[in-house]
């Protein structure tokens, strides 16, 4: 028996990574604001925290106290700063206001010029994730070119890769519909 007969690609694995992929670009389309304030659009903001970078609701308490204010009360008076300049860097394109430990973030309304800025962003960030897709589609290619190299047969890898590709078409496919509905939600008045 050969190692071909007992090949078998670990698609579950491959499905796991390219969910987290998804999960990830959810994560980040939910960061971009439509208008409307949200704790959730804090999410990929990090704050680089006793040395290394960390989520701001780990740092500090994240209110909306009202439909266009994001309130961030920070819990070590030494971070107030770095939290406020990592909002500032992150592109957000919002302004914070300091008061003592707590940090203002007012929730502009969006106009047609930042809509289309934030279309944008959504775009690369849907990219970022066809990227990790197309990454771990060669990571499995690589697997499948291992094994033929092992002894799999030319149809079994064929087979493998035909599965591998279906798999990554269909989670672009995801990516681009996720990126239409983020799009249509952003340029909505």
């Amino acid at each position: 028996m050969t190692m071909s007969d007992d090949f078998e690609l670990d698609t579950e694995d491959l499905t796991r990574r390219m969910d987290g992929a998804m999960a990830n670009l959810r994560t980040e389309f939910a960061s971009l604001r439509t208008g409307r304030a949200s704790a959730s659009m804090l999410e990929p903001v990090m704050v680089d925290a006793y040395g290394s970078p960390t989520p701001i609701n780990q740092v500090g308490t994240v209110n909306v106290p009202e439909s266009r204010m994001v309130t961030i009360n920070v819990w070590d008076k030494g971070l107030v700063g770095k939290v406020e300049k990592a909002i500032r860097e992150s592109g957000l394109g919002i302004n914070p206001q300091l008061n003592g430990t707590i940090i203002m973030l007012p929730i502009p309304e969006l106009n047609e010029e930042r809509r289309r800025d934030l279309t944008k962003v959504a775009g690369q960030y849907a990219e970022h994730c066809r990227v990790a897709i197309r990454n771990l589609r060669r990571d499995g290619m690589d697997q499948i070119k291992k094994a033929k190299a092992d002894g799999l047969s030319e149809d079994d890898q064929k087979f493998w890769e035909s599965e591998v590709q279906a798999m990554t078409d269909s989670y672009i496919k995801k990516i681009d519909a996720a990126l239409e509905t983020k799009q249509e939600e952003i340029m909505q008045v």
